[in-house]
């Protein structure tokens, strides 16, 4: 299973939770949150990580053209796409970013936000469910109703998101089968800063504390 930890702003707290055993990292490309982290910060970041930890960037209604520059200056693998971004804009991106993960992210609040969700499935290459907020776009530590997830099956890889934290993670995981888990205001002292105890206390309860 992928595990990303995501609002990254530190190459110290990125070594560390990569130790930890997450899988992917993500960082935060829009100006206005607090988690926000620039192209040449990312790539300063990015150099200091193992080659197979995964590092993506998440944009919100982003034009194709600065998505594209941000990846290629920040060394990313992945990008996510966190807002209003429609079908035929993914599409776009992907024949822009060829050999780079596209992931969307969508809000959930009911079974019609589920299903469209699954028209995705053929734009992009991964999606993330993150609990609805009406003002914020993620990392409002809100979780999603699971029940509406028990039969989600998009026929594409999926994490799980929103309000996720090393206290309700394995009672979470055990009503649903994602692909991967998505965690930021979970395992933070504040926006932007990783509690790393947190961090430890997540793998721990995944049965990965030997790696820490």
């Amino acid at each position: 299973m992928r595990i990303k930890i995501c609002g990254i702003k530190t190459l110290e707290q990125a070594q560390a939770i990569a130790t930890y055993g997450a899988t992917a990292l993500g960082f935060i490309c829009v100006q206005n949150s607090p988690r926000y982290i620039s192209s040449e910060q990312i790539k300063l970041i990015v150099d200091g990580l193992p080659e197979n930890i995964d590092k993506i960037g998440v944009f919100a209604n982003e034009s194709v053209e600065k998505i594209v520059l941000i990846s290629q200056i920040s060394g990313l693998t992945g990008v996510q796409l966190h807002d209003k971004e429609s079908p035929e804009f993914c599409q776009e991106l992907r024949q822009e970013l060829t050999k780079i993960e596209i992931i969307k992210a969508l809000r959930i609040r009911n079974l019609d936000d589920l299903e469209n969700a699954v028209i995705y499935t053929n734009y992009v290459d991964t999606l993330l469910l993150d609990a609805y907020h009406p003002q914020q776009l993620g990392g409002t530590g809100q979780t999603l109703d699971w029940n509406l997830l028990q039969n989600f099956n998009p026929g594409c890889p999926w994490f799980l998101a929103g309000g996720l934290t090393p206290n309700n993670i394995i009672d979470a995981l055990s009503q649903l089968k994602p692909n991967g888990i998505d965690l930021s205001s979970g395992v933070e002292i504040a926006p932007g800063n990783k509690d790393l105890d947190k961090v430890a206390r997540l793998f721990a309860r995944l049965g990965m504390g030997d790696r820490a």
